[in-house]
């Protein structure tokens, strides 16, 4: 018996365009994307050239990267009047990084939705922060296709309202999700991750964060909001990954230490996310 042809070209891509349920993603952006600009905004180099070299979101992805790095600079522009140019420079450049793209992707879960090569699925290509960046600058160049400037402006304002709003030299405003995730990749640690509770009636309820490296936790966080508890939750695991040089073994001793000076309930919590 022969075995059955595995599908390439246009129907290799159908089949995996259509092999996902896009609606979550489409939710999450919060705006229609045509099918047929939604496959190709979704489809990796990878995916393309191992079937018949079909067409990538490369194209897409330059027109996004300038969707978003106007939108950007214009809220910064409005939203810290009094701030210098070097200062709103070097906002902007955080908020745009790879880093700060992969964040949103990350929120978003747009990995499981991106259409790889095996290779790239072989070494976990959905997690990669350039793929995932590249990615969301796709979709914006999509949504900008489709809708035009200002509803691409609108979707690059509510996807990176927090980090806009947390995009100051001050450590109080600090966009510390993105730090932690820049000290994790530069220390090829694993993708940071949230966990939260809360706790409360539903008009005044408070949250609880817990910032995660692999399946250690470094950093909580509370706060009336979840983002708000997530902040603070990565801008305390940021500290524990202020060494260059720091393992995983490291910061299982960090965590260690710091265990003895916190209370017997947080200690619990821990040890159970820990589980």
């Amino acid at each position: 018996m022969s075995r059955k042809k595995r599908p390439s070209g246009d129907a290799a891509w159908d089949s995996a365009f259509t092999g996902v349920d896009h609606t979550p993603l489409l939710s999450a952006l919060g705006v229609s994307i045509d099918d047929e600009l939604l496959k190709l905004a979704l489809t990796h180099r990878s995916f393309a050239n191992e079937n018949g070299m079909l067409p990538n979101n490369e194209r897409l992805e330059f027109l996004g990267d300038s969707v978003l790095g106007v939108s950007v600079a214009h809220q910064l522009y409005i939203t810290y009047p009094d701030s210098p140019e070097s200062v709103i420079s070097k906002m902007r450049a955080t908020i745009v990084s790879r880093y700060g793209l992969a964040d949103i992707a990350h929120a978003i879960s747009l990995g499981e939705h991106i259409l790889l090569g095996r290779g790239e699925l072989l070494t976990d290509g959905r997690n990669k922060d350039s793929i995932l960046a590249d990615t969301t600058e796709a979709l914006l160049g999509a949504i900008y296709l489709q809708h035009g400037f200002e509803i691409a402006r609108a979707t690059v304002l509510r996807l990176f309202g927090e980090k806009i709003e947390h995009a100051s030299s001050d450590p109080i405003h600090m966009d510390w999700k993105t730090l932690l995730q820049e000290r994790a990749a530069e220390r090829k640690l694993p993708t940071p991750t949230y966990e939260s509770t809360s706790t409360g009636p539903d008009h005044d309820r408070s949250f609880t964060a817990y910032a995660k490296v692999g399946a250690k936790v470094l950093g909580t966080g509370k706060g009336h909001n979840k983002k708000t508890a997530e902040q603070q939750a990565a801008r305390q695991a940021v500290s524990v990954l202020r060494d260059d040089n720091i393992t995983l073994a490291d910061i299982e001793a960090a965590i260690e230490h710091d265990t003895q000076s916190i209370s017997a309930d947080e200690l619990k919590k821990l040890q159970e996310f820990h589980a």
